[in-house]
């Protein structure tokens, strides 16, 4: 394996464990031992847990706006663009750790380092918005409202109570009505680490 492959294999073990315990809760040895290498190596590699976060963060925000363009470039279509862009949006669970690294980004604004990353992160996203989706203030607004509460049902593992707890699952149905099989496939469970 080439050393920039197993730098992506190691920021994709961050991406899910720091999507899963958080930016405090996460060790690099716990990077180290998802990824499959030495907590020596890790920290040679990044030099810090920040920078790793950082690479994870940017990753997150890499994939996550490779996709959105990927949706909006795809042939012209009768389904409306945020339709699209959301059904993208809940694929991307598929990468775990994605949604809630960011989120997890988001909530340390206060960091002197990763707040001010993570501050421009979520700006750009907003500008995707505005700009290339062509979506309203009030639109994109909306959508983000919207992708914070599926990333709090992800972060709550939440699919765990659909079927045993009524609030969850009219809740599951408010949100997904016509994606809920694959929402029910693909979210994280409780029992999983990451």
């Amino acid at each position: 394996m080439s050393s920039g492959e197993r730098r992506e294999q190691i920021v994709a073990a961050a991406m899910a464990v720091f999507g899963a315990k958080g930016y405090e809760g996460t060790t690099t040895d716990d990077v180290a031992r998802t990824a499959g290498v030495s907590q020596p190596y890790v920290v040679r590699l990044f030099r810090s847990k920040e920078n790793l976060f950082l690479a994870a963060m940017q990753a997150a925000l890499d994939e996550l706006m490779r996709v959105f363009r990927a949706t909006l470039a795809d042939s012209p279509s009768d389904r409306p663009v945020a339709k699209r862009i959301g059904e993208a949006y809940v694929d991307l669970l598929s990468t775990r750790g994605l949604h809630q690294t960011l989120s997890h980004a988001w909530l340390l604004g206060g960091h002197p380092v990763i707040g001010p990353a993570a501050r421009h992160g979520f700006a750009q996203v907003w500008q995707f918005f505005r700009d290339e989706a062509g979506f309203e203030a009030e639109q994109a607004r909306s959508f983000l409202a919207e992708g914070m509460l599926i990333n709090v049902m992800i972060g709550m593992r939440l699919v765990d109570d659909y079927g045993s707890d009524a609030r969850i699952t009219e809740l599951f149905r408010a949100c997904f009505p016509t994606e809920l099989p694959h929402i029910l496939d693909i979210a994280p469970r409780g029992d999983e680490p990451w």
